[in-house]
């Protein structure tokens, strides 16, 4: 019998070593070396016969036009440019409990009533579990095919004897191969059953859902190369507590990436939001400190939030910083431009930040509104609830503009906003309008003229 090696592998960029190393040598992370055993049977290669079909551009545009498969929901076709394109493989990720196998299985529902096959695949739940999961969501059909199971070799065999239109893999950190001996879950693992399951995708054109788990830093679990090997990446996000679910595309082959589509979650599953900036500021309180719309987009849809800030004195040797859908750093970072450029004594003084609705901002177009919303609550005075604010600010405390700038000033006007503070640099002159050249004259024209 031959006797097994051992190598050590990254788990952030799967490069290989013949030992462990601390730090890996080629991305740098730290702790992320695993041990993995290797086998005679992990050098095996398939026998099949593999038959190249070489063809001219034109050919392959006539012959297999990219069709779409919707999705049901309005919004996600959008996100998706229109829904899922045969052999698109996606991986969709978030944390547990966030909804992503009950927005699959509506998903699924909806692709299965319109006459298409759907195999659903759990290594996570058994098939009564997902029944009654169907059941409570009404969402029940005779082509929807359950299977419970991680053996990849088993789920190839059920591909091909069901031959589905659309595919789940629930999730890909649950699936092993036998030909590998390292655990379900592992940088190899994942690495060679994502690769296999992808192929297939691609050879016989279905659209196919990996769910990714994620770490307890928020990143997806598993080598990057999982990132790299899929055509589209999805992030499905929400506070636990709120209602609201917002899916982000970061990646995409088949269209712009951070589109977004925006559900509410209630005891019948998801509900897709048409509105979403009428949802997220109409319950905005009135002559309130500390509150500030701001047209926030990551991809070609704005959404009008509000960014609300606490500023209180400390009763802590430390004052405190806490931030919910926005970066920490973020606000350490506003916070010194306003003590420096603006003059606010903010070293004493506790800060809080909220982004109602639970959306997670990180376009830099945050910076203005986020600065003015904590000098309101500082200054306790109101910002008028007919304005709304965006653009980035830099170290020194000037104003910067930035993309997706006419959206922005569209959505605003959609719902009666007259007036729009912007950067200075920003090239467009329109009635209520209002350019600003940096942090400090901006605080002076809300604030100092009240």
């Amino acid at each position: 019998m031959a006797k097994s090696k051992t190598r050590y592998v990254c788990s952030q960029c799967g490069a290989y070593y013949p030992r462990w190393f601390g730090k890996c040598p080629n991305c740098g992370s730290w702790n992320s070396i695993t041990e993995e055993i290797l086998t005679p049977s992990t050098q095996e290669k398939d026998k099949t016969d593999i038959e190249i079909d070489i063809k001219p551009i034109t050919d392959i545009r006539e012959e297999n036009n990219l069709s779409r498969l919707s999705t049901g929901f309005k919004n996600l076709d959008e996100a998706f440019y229109g829904g899922f394109v045969n052999g698109q493989v996606i991986l969709l990720s978030g944390e547990p409990g966030i909804g992503k196998s009950t927005l699959l299985l509506q998903v699924a529902y909806n692709i299965a009533v319109n006459g298409k096959k759907v195999l659903y695949i759990s290594g996570e739940e058994a098939v009564n579990q997902i029944y009654l999961r169907g059941k409570r969501l009404n969402a029940i059909s005779e082509n929807i095919y359950i299977l419970s199971e991680t053996n990849l070799d088993n789920i190839i065999s059920a591909v091909e004897k069901i031959n589905p239109d659309f595919l789940i893999i629930d999730s890909i950190q649950t699936v092993y191969s036998p030909r590998l001996e390292s655990v379900a879950g592992s940088v190899s693992q994942v690495r060679e059953c994502s690769g296999r399951l992808t192929e297939i995708a691609k050879k016989k054109g279905i659209a196919t859902v990996l769910v990714g788990q994620i770490t307890k830093e928020g990143s997806i679990a598993g080598p990057k190369i999982l990132e790299h090997l899929v055509d589209t990446v999805a992030y499905f996000e929400g506070e636990r507590g709120q209602a609201y679910r917002v899916l982000k595309i970061i990646k995409n082959r088949f269209g712009a990436t951070g589109e977004l589509a925006v559900f509410n979650m209630t005891s019948s599953g998801l509900k897709e939001v048409n509105e979403p900036s009428a949802l997220f500021i109409q319950e905005r309180p009135k002559n309130k400190s500390g509150s500030i719309i701001f047209p926030f987009t990551e991809g070609s849809k704005p959404i009008l939030v509000e960014i609300q800030a606490l500023v209180s004195k400390t009763f802590y040797p430390v004052p405190q910083r806490k931030t919910q859908g926005i970066d920490i750093n973020k606000l350490s970072i506003i916070t010194a431009i306003l003590e420096k450029e603006a003059g606010l004594k903010l070293g004493d003084k506790d800060i809080f930040i909220n982004i109602v609705g639970g959306i997670y901002i990180r376009e830099p177009a945050v910076d203005l509104p986020l600065a003015l919303a904590i000098a309101s609550s500082y200054f306790d005075k109101p910002i008028p609830p007919n304005i709304a604010v965006f653009g980035e600010l830099g170290l020194t405390g000037e104003t910067r503009s930035v993309y997706y700038t006419d959206l922005r000033i569209r959505e605003c006007k959609r719902f009666n906003i007259d007036s729009i503070i912007v950067p200075k640099s920003t090239d467009i002159d329109e009635r209520g309008i209002i350019k600003v050249a940096n942090i400090k004259e901006t605080i002076n024209k809300i604030f100092k003229e009240q």
